[in-house]
C-alpha cells in the first residue's frame, strides 16, 4: 500500500510579518489622503454664473438691443412697464379684478331694487294718466339692459306684463264709470247754466205749492242740498250738506226733490261727455210760506 504523505504550511518568519503590516499603514495613509481631497470650479466659473440671465417672455418688442440685458427673451425689448420700480411679472395673464364677499348678493338686491322702482315709475305715470296712448309702430325699441342676466329678464317680463294686465283693469274700471260733473258755486258754461236755471224754476215751483204744513207761518230755515242727476232726468241720490236744524224742513225738501223728479233728459251738448250731474243749491224756506234757492256759498 501506498504510503499517504501530509503536507504542513512552513511557519512564517519574522520578516514578512513586518512586510504585510508596512502595506497595511500605506494603503490606509493613501486612501485618507484621497478622500481628503476637494475639487473646485476655476475662478472664471463665478464669473459665469454672476452673468447668468434668466429666460423670459415678452409681450412687446423695442427696435434697439438693450446695453444692459436683465433676462434673456424671444425678441429685443429695451425697458417696459409702468411702474418705476424694478419688478418683473409672475404670469402673462392680466390682473383680475377682486371680488369680495357678498358682492354677487349686494349686486342682486341692487337689480332688484332697479326693477322696482321701474315699476313704482310706471305705476306712478298709470295713475296720471289713465288712457294709454298706442305706441308707433316706427318707435324704436329700447335696448334690453346688458348688465341683466336672463333670470333677472324673465322676472321683468313678468313684472311688465303682471303691471300691464293692472293697467289695463284700472283703464276698463275708469272708463266704466259714470263721468260726473258737479254743479256748485257757479256755472261758467252756458249749457250747464241753462239746465240748472230750468231745474230751479221747476223745484221753487214744487217746493212753494207743497210747502210743509207743519212749518206753515211759523217755521223757516235754509239748508244746503245736493242732487245727483242721471242723464235720462232721474234722481239717483239726495244728500243733505248742511242741516236747517229743523227735520221737517230737511224731510221737505228730500220730499219735494223727489216729488219735481223726473227732470228733463240731458240735452246732446252736456250728454256727450256727462253721465251724471250733482247740483248743490242753498235751500231757503223764507216767511211768506215759500222755498227759494240759490247757488251754495
Amino acid at each position: 500500500m501506498a504510503a499517504l504523505a501530509l503536507r504542513l504550511p512552513r511557519p512564517a518568519v519574522a520578516g514578512e510579518h513586518s512586510l504585510l503590516g508596512i502595506a497595511i499603514g500605506a494603503s490606509v495613509v493613501l486612501h485618507a489622503a484621497l478622500l481628503s481631497l476637494h475639487f473646485g470650479f476655476p475662478e472664471m466659473s463665478r464669473v459665469v454664473q454672476d452673468k447668468a440671465l434668466e429666460i423670459v417672455l415678452v409681450n412687446s418688442k423695442s427696435a434697439r438691443r438693450p446695453t444692459d440685458s436683465q433676462a434673456l427673451a424671444q425678441t429685443n425689448l429695451d425697458g417696459g412697464g409702468d411702474v418705476e420700480q424694478d419688478r418683473r411679472a409672475k404670469t402673462s395673464l392680466p390682473v383680475s379684478e377682486q371680488r369680495k364677499s357678498g358682492a354677487d348678493l349686494e349686486q342682486a338686491r341692487q337689480r332688484q331694487q332697479q326693477l322696482e322702482t321701474q315699476q313704482q315709475k310706471l305705476l306712478t305715470q298709470a295713475k296720471n294718466k289713465p288712457v294709454i296712448a298706442a305706441r308707433p309702430e316706427s318707435e324704436a325699441q329700447p335696448k334690453p339692459n346688458a348688465t341683466l342676466s336672463g333670470r333677472d329678464l324673465a322676472q321683468s317680463a313678468l313684472a311688465m306684463a303682471r303691471l300691464e294686465g293692472e293697467i289695463a283693469q284700472n283703464v276698463d274700471e275708469y272708463n266704466k264709470r259714470p263721468r260726473k260733473r258737479n254743479i256748485g258755486l257757479r256755472t261758467d258754461e252756458y249749457r250747464f247754466a241753462q239746465y240748472v236755471e230750468d231745474w230751479r224754476q221747476k223745484v221753487e215751483r214744487i217746493g212753494t205749492l207743497n210747502y210743509p204744513d207743519a212749518a206753515r207761518g211759523k217755521l223757516y230755515g235754509s239748508l244746503v242740498l245736493t242732487v245727483t242727476i242721471r242723464n235720462d232726468g232721474s234722481v239717483e241720490k239726495i244728500e243733505i250738506n248742511r242741516s236747517s236744524g229743523h227735520r221737517i224742513l230737511d224731510d221737505a225738501a228730500r220730499r219735494i226733490v223727489q216729488m219735481a223728479s223726473p227732470y228733463s233728459p240731458f240735452p246732446p251738448d252736456i250728454r256727450r261727455d256727462t253721465d251724471i250731474l250733482e247740483i248743490t243749491r242753498a235751500w231757503s224756506f223764507v216767511n211768506g210760506d215759500s222755498l227759494q234757492t240759490a247757488a251754495s256759498r
